[in-house]
């Protein structure tokens, strides 16, 4: 009886730790990444710049670009110029946007792609996806895992606390995405891959039920293994689905309807997430997800983040425009506008103010 496996697409190297910036090319160089050192490695004007002069003399043979932000432009741009030198990899150094514009480059000139974020606002930074910005809006677009994900937990400890916090929403709401999945097995026949949703699952869980705060080591590297599980989660299922439903639904619906009062991706997934358990019946659940939610500093309720009751309502009813083709308990529901209202005046009461 032959024994049948599958290959599951993740990075080589996976480092965690507080300093581990300081060990960079070695471990490159250890795990054949980089033998020469000779990296391309792009870096935004904020946190990646100030990173550069720290590790320049470690990378002497780095060539390093400058990205101006998160466009598609940009990151044709950046794979442009690197196209013009032979390099081993490409190194992206610093928040989403900027892996993002490197994740596209790499892709686009067949390099391997080391993802060294500065922040934990979301879990792109290990995805097979990179979004930007582009003329119609925002693009999603294909790419290979990252080959190595570098986090130097100390680096993240500089960041704004809200980036911190932003992940922690982002990763919780995989839960909710998953309900959402098993909704779509049950209701439409939708095929569930079991390792994918497990692995989103349980780095949902972990990070939902980890005692500790942003301020504390071993909580940071807890939703650090998350986010980059939840990356891992997408690539095995082949898209988004282990880690974006409703919650996710919700959130492009804030960006599409309001692009320049939206708050962070991972703000408007978690409360899309706690409001989307409660629209599914597990109003227990949700008000657990909320009171851990509160625990962080992260906002449940719209008004929290600058949004009326009826904005609210209006973005809860276009979400499912966001993602068609995709079915979640808002696809399931179809609620009516005045049914969204009563609905959410029911889900503050039930998680308190």
């Amino acid at each position: 009886m032959p024994v049948l496996t599958r290959l599951i697409p993740s990075p080589v190297v996976v480092d965690i730790r507080p300093g581990a910036l300081d060990d960079l090319g070695g471990v490159l160089a250890d795990e054949r990444i980089s033998h020469s050192g000779k990296l391309a490695v792009a870096v935004s004007g904020g946190s990646g710049a100030r990173l550069r002069e720290r590790l320049e003399p470690s990378l002497p043979g780095a060539a390093w670009y400058e990205v101006g932000g998160g466009t598609l432009d940009d990151a044709v741009r950046l794979a442009s110029d690197i196209r013009a030198g032979h390099y081993d990899a490409v190194v992206g150094l610093g928040g989403g946007k900027i892996i993002d514009c490197a994740k596209f480059a790499a892709a686009r000139v067949g390099l391997p792609l080391v993802a060294v974020p500065t922040n934990l606002a979301h879990d792109g930074l290990c995805s097979p996806v990179a979004t930007l910005d582009n003329d119609a809006g925002r693009g999603s677009y294909g790419v290979p895992n990252p080959i190595a994900v570098v986090i130097d937990l100390d680096v993240i400890r500089e960041a704004p606390v809200r980036f911190v916090r932003a992940g922690i929403g982002d990763a919780v709401s995989n839960i909710s995405a998953i309900a959402d999945w098993e909704l779509a097995a049950r209701v439409k026949g939708e095929k569930i891959d079991g390792l994918a949703a497990a692995i989103a699952r349980q780095a949902g869980e972990a990070v939902l039920r980890h005692p500790g705060g942003v301020g504390d080591t071993g909580f940071l590297q807890v939703l650090a293994e998350a986010l980059v599980l939840s990356g891992i989660a997408m690539s095995v299922s082949g898209d988004s689905r282990p880690s974006s439903g409703a919650c996710h639904e919700i959130n492009h619906a804030f960006d599409l309807l309001f692009p320049k009062r939206a708050a962070a991706h991972g703000e408007q997934c978690g409360l899309g997430a706690a409001f989307a358990m409660y629209l599914r019946g597990a109003h227990e659940e949700s008000a657990f997800m909320a009171e851990v939610l509160r625990r962080h500093g992260l906002p449940v309720l719209p008004e929290e983040i600058g949004f009326t009751v009826d904005e609210f309502v209006r973005v809860v009813e276009f979400a499912p425009e966001t993602r068609p083709g995709r079915y979640t308990i808002l696809e399931h529901l179809d609620l009516e506008p005045e049914q969204i209202k009563d609905t959410y005046a029911d889900y503050v009461k039930a998680i308190g103010s």
